[in-house]
């Protein structure tokens, strides 16, 4: 017996010799179109070039697809971009300190469509110690806000923050924002973003803008703090 009718030819063995060998197909031109090979698109045979011309179109289409997708995904970024804009300039253009929370609050309503949203503040000056901004928040909620490095974004786990809210029976998902200055691991105040939509704040989605929010929701506060 033979020594290739013991170890026969395996299609691995057929694979290698072309991967190893890739003047092969340039000896043997005539291959390319006498080797016939089943279309994915329906039963019909197809020449080894057409097959290849097929896997490219595919390839290119699949890479049209990638594109449209960062166009899209680049309109969106331009889009929140803009409302942040917005927002961060209604908060230059508030003149009184006081009116801040509720200016912040009613901007997010607004530029973002968020169904409701409220802001407070604690360790204010003595002047806004009175506000109701500054009234109603309890220790736990203090270390819950000082325990977020990043916001918090999912569903509604019975925070006692969504009870600032003017309708919390109708919360399904929020968001929790933290507000300090800088670095300080204290936070000084907290923003949270609720809809009765349990996918508008999801864990999978991304916080780049919401840690936007809290930089530039934090640097306008700050006037409510103690000098």
């Amino acid at each position: 017996m033979t020594s290739s009718a013991m170890n026969p030819i395996t299609e691995d063995d057929i694979a290698d010799f072309l991967l190893n060998t890739p003047d092969f197909f340039g000896r043997h031109a005539e291959l390319l179109s006498a080797v016939l090979l089943t279309s994915p698109h329906g039963n019909r045979a197809v020449s080894l070039q057409e097959r290849q011309a097929e896997m490219l179109r595919e390839k290119i289409k699949l890479l049209e697809h990638r594109i449209m997708d960062m166009i899209r995904h680049g309109n969106e970024n331009m889009i929140i971009s803009d409302r942040l804009q917005r927002w961060a300039r209604r908060l230059f253009l508030t003149a009184s300190p006081q009116a801040l929370p509720h200016a912040m609050a009613e901007g997010l309503q607004e530029e973002f469509m968020v169904p409701q949203v409220a802001v407070k503040v604690w360790g204010v000056a003595d002047a806004f110690a009175g506000e109701p901004f500054a009234q109603g928040v309890s220790n736990d909620v203090k270390s819950l806000a000082s325990s977020l490095m990043a916001p918090y974004v999912g569903a509604n786990a019975g925070f006692e923050a969504v009870g600032w809210l003017p309708d919390a029976s109708r919360v399904a998902s929020v968001a929790l924002i933290a507000l300090r200055n800088g670095t300080d691991p204290q936070a000084f105040g907290l923003m949270v973003l609720a809809s009765p939509d349990s996918q508008r704040f999801h864990a999978g989605m991304g916080t780049d803008f919401l840690e936007r929010m809290a930089e530039l929701g934090s640097a306008a506060l700050s006037r409510l703090r103690p000098a």
